[in-house]
């Protein structure tokens, strides 16, 4: 409620701000995309390879780029739902608030190998090494880019960069000066309204507020009836950036969210009928205040400073965890000579955690503090101006679970003219083990009949996951109207952390005696995983854009442990193929019509059947102020099954058809 009256008061406050203020024509306009060239495109700077600026079209990984208009206009109300427009990625709903997000891995809620950022703060908790995605999200029209990286990342960002880095950059407040108001509702979508105004605060200052909420219907379950997984969440933020002197910029940003999020999960209890399905409210609340300052010492040469607070809570029936994080982060590139251009950095970080469990689930003990202490360089060497060049680096850490841990990266690109790029690296990365693998207990009920329950047990003595990736990749622009960006990996996963039975024992606690079969966490599988993405992006006219992407994966198998657990062929839990294809075109002056058509193969493994799903958006601008909307997702069929809850006992449900309109006001 508290996020629902703020977003009032910020539109009564925003639309008063409109009839006081002059309007600022540049503050209305928004590039169409199919307003940048395909040239423009590819140099558009990113940041996530090398932590500098630059171009997308040099870039030695395999980097895609997904722009705040594509994401507006793609009709996506969520960040995962975006992130489906990104070759390699893998995003399946398993209830209407809870998703898997993956890229060269298992389809899973907590893809703990892959990193996510947004403006620099790390947004997974440690408790799972994952993503709780149904706390985090963002006014669209207020993000930059989101830049993905499929591939390890450790060398600049550290552990659990394994298979990827999504880091979300939001716009700096300079840019998205006046007003702007969304207003709309649908079948799925019931509610929704966005405000945000951004002003000046003196000569050299320049700031934003805004508010967001939402209330979203639930899915169904197979049988068609309602699943409970509704949720209605609240948000505001703010963010002020300073040009102190014609050197220094500072940035402060913050942003606070409360609201309510339905779940149906299996409750296990230690007395018959041992599990009953449980109709659950999570409750989630979170805030952070971020600060960040720069300083340009020369063309080739600048200092950044970043310290931010995080508080994560996370309630519900089965398992809760509060955690407060603390980051430093310091960061200088300098140019020793032409040749050598150097990046390095020093980061200490501290996350604190209080957790509360039940029989199902806890962990012990039920509060820890962890420190993570870090260091990169990299030095990208100028082999052949403009043709060949070769980067070195490696990250240093110490953390509280495995000790110290380095990871190494070389990278080479070559690129004999302005349209053409092959590039090649080989990298080494962990994945660190989380606080559940650990410390958590986790027991489940394997067989009813015979009252037979498994209990996942956490171990101290885990070590890293260690990851040797061989990356390859080629772009081009052939001619004028089409672009093409293939990649080509293996990756050689070792000591990955899977679960081996022990010896069957009674309990009687609870007065009816029980089976328990415990599951250790042990380094007890390696794994290769192999595959191929393909991006490629067409203009066919001037006002006719078309981007589809293709990726292709497969997986061997080296199991070290007998007995491993799940006995589920684990090299058939994934989607060896995905691909989409998305047009946008400007029908008139005013008009503006998007289109995507999603494939997803069956996942063998939990019997989940390929699918294809069609989502549109239809949008009209009657003047430059305001623009009317209609959108429609999943739009083949009445529902479908894309995940269920690997590993977890949250019941999964089935997509559904939605369609939702709106306007929006800018002002």
């Amino acid at each position: 409620m508290i996020g629902k009256r703020l977003l009032m008061a910020l539109v009564v406050a925003t639309t008063s701000a409109a009839w006081a203020a002059e309007p600022d024509s540049t503050a209305h306009h928004t590039a169409d995309l199919t307003e940048l060239s395909l040239e423009e495109l590819m140099q558009i700077e990113i940041t996530s390879v090398s932590k500098k600026a630059e171009p997308l079209s040099e870039a030695a990984a395999a980097v895609y780029v997904l722009t705040s208009e594509e994401i507006r206009r793609s009709g996506a109300t969520t960040i995962p739902d975006a992130l489906r427009l990104v070759p390699g990625m893998f995003v399946g709903n398993i209830d209407s608030s809870k998703w898997a997000v993956t890229t060269r891995d298992w389809p899973v809620r907590f893809a703990n190998k892959l990193l996510v950022l947004i403006d620099g703060r790390t947004i997974y908790t440690p408790l799972f090494a994952g993503v709780f995605w149904e706390h985090h999200d963002l006014i669209f029209e207020d993000v930059d880019r989101i830049e993905v990286i499929r591939g390890p990342g450790a060398t600049l960002w550290g552990a659990n960069a394994v298979d990827g880095v999504i880091n979300i950059i939001t716009k700096s407040a300079k840019d998205t000066q006046g007003g702007l108001v969304t207003l709309g509702g649908g079948t799925e979508e019931k509610l929704f309204g966005q405000v945000r105004y951004g002003g000046r605060a003196g000569e050299h200052a320049w700031y934003r507020i805004w508010a967001k909420s939402f209330e979203r219907d639930g899915f169904v379950d197979a049988a068609g009836n309602d699943a409970n997984d509704d949720s209605s969440v609240s948000r505001a933020g703010f963010r002020v950036d300073w040009e102190l002197t014609d050197i220094d910029t500072l940035t402060i940003q913050g942003d606070y969210a409360d609201g309510r999020v339905g779940e149906t999960m299996l409750a296990f209890i230690p007395t018959a009928p041992f599990v009953t399905p449980s109709q659950d409210t999570i409750t989630i609340a979170d805030r952070n205040l971020l600060m960040r300052w720069q300083r340009v010492l020369g063309e080739d040469s600048d200092l950044a400073l970043q310290v931010y607070y995080d508080r994560l809570d996370h309630d519900e029936r089965m398992a809760g965890e509060k955690r407060d994080t603390g980051d430093v982060d310091f960061q200088h590139r300098f140019r020793p000579s032409h040749r050598h251009e150097i990046v390095w950095g020093l980061r200490y970080r501290r996350t604190s955690d209080e957790t509360h469990g039940s029989f199902g689930m806890f962990w012990d003990p039920a509060e820890r503090t962890d420190d993570l202490y870090s260091g990169f360089i990299q030095d990208e060497i100028t082999l052949k101006p403009d043709l060949l060049s070769l980067t070195l680096g490696s990250k240093f850490e110490h953390n509280d679970y495995t000790g110290f841990e380095y990871q190494p990266s070389v990278r080479i690109a070559y690129t004999p003219s302005p349209r053409r790029t092959v590039w090649a690296a080989v990298a080494r990365a962990v994945r660190v083990p989380d606080r559940s693998t650990h410390d958590l207990t986790f027991t489940a009920l394997a067989d009813p009949s015979t009252a037979t329950f498994t209990r996942s047990i956490g171990n101290r003595d885990t070590e890293s996951e260690d990851l040797l990736a061989f990356e390859v990749g080629y772009r081009t622009q052939p001619a004028d109207r089409i672009s093409i960006d293939v990649a080509g990996y293996y990756h050689d996963l070792d000591n990955l952390i899977v679960s081996v039975p022990g010896l069957p024992f009674i309990e009687t606690d609870s007065g009816t005696p029980r089976t328990v079969i415990p599951l250790f966490a042990a380094n007890g599988m390696d794994v290769s995983v192999y595959g191929l993405e393909l991006a490629v992006n067409c203009n066919p006219t001037d006002h006719w854009r078309l981007r589809g992407g293709y990726s292709h994966m497969e997986y061997d198998v080296n199991r070290k442990v007998a007995g491993i657990v799940p006995d589920r062929a684990v090299d058939k839990l994934f989607a060896p193929n995905t691909a989409f294809v998305r047009s946008s075109a400007e029908l008139a002056s005013s008009m503006q019509f998007d289109v995507v058509v999603r494939y997803v193969d069956r996942i063998p493994g939990i019997d989940v059947d390929s699918y294809v799903e069609l989502d549109s958006r239809l949008a009209w601008k009657p003047t430059a102020y305001l623009e009317l909307f209609i959108a429609g997702r999943n739009l083949l069929h009445d529902r479908h099954l894309e995940l269920t809850a690997l590993y977890l006992p949250v019941v999964g449900t089935e997509v559904e058809r939605s369609v939702y309109a709106g306007v929006t006001w800018r002002f």
